[in-house]
């Protein structure tokens, strides 16, 4: 069974280390793995916050996501969704990313987005999201991600 749980000030080095190997599993050479540690790493603050929720199967972290505010009050982002390799393909995505839609309905937002690493975007849409364009890599200039986003029951235009 997978449980969810609110991230710890002191589990940032985990989460980060956690991010690092779940983007590895795309088959990202050590260049580009170094190009997106910055973006990739989590601080205490930001595990502390309420905001980054891990995934723990038999007490261990298998995973975690984290929601940011969006460009209006009604939309949030999912700023991380990130599954131990070992356990890509086990149900760990789906439990975070309902978690995470749970979450974003509850704080009333009616929109959820992404920018969606290539390798993942076909997870997300097979869950409901919708592409609505691309956008910038954080890490590396020039490269362009999916942009998608949830439409969340419950809202007027979903």
């Amino acid at each position: 069974m997978t449980l969810l749980r609110a991230a710890r000030p002191e589990e940032a080095a985990l989460i980060s280390d956690l991010a690092l190997r779940s983007k590895a599993h795309w088959g990202y050479d050590a260049a580009f793995l170094e190009a997106c540690r910055a973006e990739l790493t989590w601080t205490a603050e930001q595990c502390g916050s309420g905001d980054v929720v891990l995934a723990e199967r038999d007490g261990r972290v298998v995973g975690f996501y984290a929601l940011g505010v969006g460009a209006t009050p009604d939309r949030g982002e999912l700023d991380a969704c990130f599954v131990e390799p070992a356990v890509i393909g086990s149900g760990v995505g789906g439990v975070l990313l309902r978690g995470a839609l749970i979450e974003a309905r509850r704080r009333g937002w009616r929109r959820l987005a992404l920018d969606a690493d290539p390798g993942a975007e076909g997870f997300y849409l097979r869950h409901g999201a919708r592409r609505v364009g691309e956008a910038p890599s954080g890490s590396l200039p020039g490269r362009l991600l999916p942009r998608l986003e949830f439409v969340l029951s419950g809202s007027a235009d979903g």
